[in-house]
């Protein structure tokens, strides 16, 4: 192997993983389980091995598995959104890319022990972040990774970050179910996420994934995947124990995410169900993703570090950063079965 490789392969007694330079994203994964299966539980995108992907934005390129977010979201046009939203959203930062530099670049590898894949970033001179680091380490004892990730900063500074695991779904409707335990608030997206497929109402708030608030109204069950509607939504979670998973019962098998929530108050889910129409979507994109943030759904840095509507309500929706201590934070995705 040499540092170009574009992605390396890991094995060990529980299971098989891949890591890609682009986004130092995470799949394929396959996990052993205690049963003797083999079951692959992240997402890839239908298109990453489609020649017309070259021409995509990093993060859509190879779009796959998970991967960390620094700063997490993107900037949108205001227009449209609840004024209590509306007067903290700034355009867009000079250079602002999707989910930020680490989501669309290539890293590069690191030396890390046996067992294990390492990979670094440096962020341009003019960014506060001065380099990302990942290291993902598979449980030599179990079907399970577990991830460390690291962030330098230049500068004292405040930024919006998130993970990003992306799961695949059954084929037939309902045949997965999302499990969060109990959460003090969920969030409906104040706005469209994408135009002509909403399936919730705006700016609305739920105690249950079995009574989200609907754009038809009356409510809708959300925990159980994927949903019958053509629809791209989101919905931030508030409360919850650091804790989610995910079980897939025509393929027999539950994964579970665990993550420091000091670190990532909210889980923003996001629902792809076939609602994207434009290439490379196609309406043919269907996935979950569950992703531990400190952010206000995305919304970008201006919005994150301003007084929005998450953060009057005292939940962080950005991170402080010091020089004197680097930020890290671990992180597990774990497989068993049903």
């Amino acid at each position: 192997m040499n540092a170009g490789d574009d992605h390396r392969e890991l094995g060990w007694a529980h299971g098989a993983l891949t890591v890609q330079r682009l986004g130092a994203m995470l799949a394929p994964v396959t996990f052993l389980l205690a049963d003797g299966r083999q079951i692959s539980p992240m997402h890839i995108a239908p298109w990453a091995n489609e020649p017309e992907a070259e021409a995509l934005p990093g993060i859509l390129r190879r779009l796959r598995g998970e991967w960390p977010c620094v700063p997490f979201g993107y900037s949108v046009p205001a227009e449209g959104w609840p004024e209590s939203w509306a007067r903290v959203m700034g355009p867009p930062e000079p250079g602002e890319e999707i989910h930020g530099h680490s989501s669309n670049h290539d890293w590069t590898w690191r030396d890390s022990k046996s067992g294990s894949l390492s990979l670094v970033l440096d962020y341009p001179q003019g960014s506060s972040v001065e380099r990302v680091e990942r290291t993902v380490i598979p449980d030599p004892l179990a079907p399970a990774i577990d991830i460390e990730f690291k962030i330098v900063v230049r500068r004292a500074c405040r930024l919006p970050i998130g993970l990003h695991p992306v799961f695949r779904l059954p084929f037939e409707t309902g045949a997965a179910t999302l499990e969060l335990g109990g959460f003090d608030e969920g969030r409906t997206y104040p706005h469209d996420v994408e135009p002509g497929t909403a399936l919730f109402a705006r700016n609305k708030t739920f105690a249950e994934l079995t009574s989200v608030p609907s754009r038809a109204g009356g409510v809708v069950d959300v925990s159980r995947l994927p949903l019958a509607a053509d629809t791209e939504e989101l919905l931030q979670i508030e409360g919850l124990d650091g804790t989610a998973a995910l079980t897939n019962h025509e393929d027999g098998y539950r994964v579970e995410l665990s993550w420091q929530k000091e670190h990532f108050p909210s889980l923003l889910l996001w629902y792809s169900n076939r609602g994207r129409k434009a290439a490379p979507w196609n309406g043919r994109h269907v996935a979950i993703g569950i992703e531990p943030i400190c952010s206000p759904f995305g919304l970008g840095p201006a919005t994150a570090l301003a007084d929005n509507p998450i953060a009057q309500s005292g939940i962080a929706t950005a991170l402080e950063f010091s020089l004197e201590k680097p930020f890290v934070t671990r992180y597990r995705i774990e497989a068993s079965a049903l």
